[in-house]
């Protein structure tokens, strides 16, 4: 009987340490659905217009392993400064996770962020582009497809340049964003 209470609590053990204790970044999205302080959008591909761009064969077949983005902002204001640090802190930490290949920083005028992946180098799964704000807030934007490519995602900002798209259908997040 001893034994077999010593293999079921090493069993128990095991199992638990295996577990991962940080959040993954569908959970926080699930999380964070409810919260005020964001904004979820799911976005169709189609919402860019680039059916009608003059593509390369690259930046179709780069638009053709696209399925959907999903993004999530946080805006901050004057009454939340302390969740906006907390809510940063918590998507820097999931960011981090080793499974989370980075492709680029990102520093501009609006703030700084970083474009992650996860997958293989030639099959990913999904892109997430980071990005924030000590003034406005935060996004996280998790670009979902299938067999996706690091290439491919040059090749559809390329794609975007090309387009007459203007930022048509994100406006809630840009209200959102800008309070």
């Amino acid at each position: 009987m001893k034994i077999k209470l010593s293999i079921i609590a090493i069993a128990l053990l095991l199992g638990l340490s295996g577990c991962s204790s940080t959040q993954s970044l569908q959970e926080y999205y699930v999380d964070s659905s409810e919260n005020p302080n964001f904004l979820l959008v799911d976005v169709p591909t189609s919402i860019l217009n680039l059916e009608e761009a003059d593509l390369t064969e690259g930046e179709a077949t780069a638009l053709k392993s696209l399925r959907k983005l999903n993004v999530l902002a946080f805006r901050k204001t004057t009454d939340n400064v302390a969740m906006y640090k907390a809510e940063k802190s918590k998507v820097t930490a999931i960011l981090k996770n080793e499974d989370y290949t980075e492709l680029m920083k990102l520093n501009s005028s609006y703030g700084k962020g970083v474009i992650k992946y996860l997958g293989d180098d030639d099959a990913i799964d999904e892109v997430i582009i980071y990005g924030n704000s000590d003034e406005s807030g935060f996004a996280v934007i998790r670009v979902l497809g299938d067999d996706m490519n690091p290439a491919y995602i040059v090749q559809l900002l390329q794609a975007i340049q090309k387009s007459d798209y203007q930022g048509e259908g994100l406006g809630e997040i840009g209200k959102f964003l800008k309070g």
